[in-house]
């Protein structure tokens, strides 16, 4: 996902301060996988039921429960406090079969990375094309990167907040990422500023403070909350339209003229 919040620059260009793996190696060639299925994630479904396809992909079945289980429980105590046997167990497995899928916990955190941020470039991508006025685009944008964090906020505190234990390759490969999710967004604001729509004195940095707010809606989300995902959206593009300066749409809040 795009920038990380807080302490944490979005803009990881020069963060050379990759955490340790800190993941056990090890193998073992032959092992019996018990039985028993992991529990999906708190957010392996949204607000409407529907199960989350971010690991769709993931093959065989055993490497996704895995991950499932990873998820759950770098989010429940963090990267470092977790240890290779917690994941087995959340899984179902022994503690040596997770080394037939991945060779270290932070080949397991890697992949969690991986595949959320590239969700996120994909979901910037394509609802910033959904529209033409660029107001449009940019509260599209801010609508479904807010839904995503909020519906799943589990998966998003570990791709968000987690990044500083990746090894160095993986951390210069999800930075980037991270920075095409910036450059989607800049790509908007820069088209609205050109349009005479935006009033953004600095691109770059309003780019970053638009994707640190929405991100760190996973931070807080809980499910059962007064507002759903895409209340919470629609009062993020709201909010982000004004920042930038939009014209008021009919309902008088910010928006693009056809708003």
């Amino acid at each position: 996902m795009a920038a990380e919040t807080g302490a944490k620059a979005v803009d990881a260009a020069g963060a050379a301060d990759t955490a340790s793996t800190a993941g056990t190696t090890g193998a073992a060639d032959t092992v019996k996988e018990a039985p028993d299925t992991v529990k999906e994630a708190p957010d392996g479904a949204n607000g409407a039921g529907e199960p989350d396809d971010s690991w769709g992909e993931v093959a065989p079945d055993a490497a996704r429960r895995l991950l499932l289980a990873a998820v759950e429980a770098f989010a429940e105590r963090g990267f470092h406090a977790t240890t290779t046997r917690d994941i087995a167990s959340r899984a179902g497995m022994s503690p040596a079969a997770l080394y037939i899928h991945y060779r270290t916990k932070e080949e397991l955190l890697y992949q969690i990375s991986r595949v959320g941020h590239e969700r996120s470039v994909r979901i910037l991508t394509e609802a910033g094309n959904s529209a033409v006025a660029p107001a449009d685009r940019l509260a599209a944008a801010v609508r479904a990167f807010v839904r995503w964090h909020a519906e799943r906020h589990t998966t998003a505190r570990v791709v968000q907040y987690e990044l500083n234990a990746l090894a160095e390759e993986h951390y210069a490969e999800i930075v980037a990422l991270r920075r095409r999710s910036e450059e989607i967004l800049r790509g908007i604001l820069e088209d609205g500023v050109a349009a005479g729509d935006f009033t953004v004195p600095d691109i770059r940095g309003t780019a970053l403070a638009v994707l640190s707010l929405c991100i760190d809606v996973a931070r807080w989300f809980r499910s059962g909350g007064t507002r759903t995902p895409g209340e919470i959206g629609e009062l993020y593009a709201g909010l982000v339209l004004r920042m930038v300066g939009a014209p008021a749409g009919p309902s008088g809040e910010g928006g693009g003229r056809g708003a």
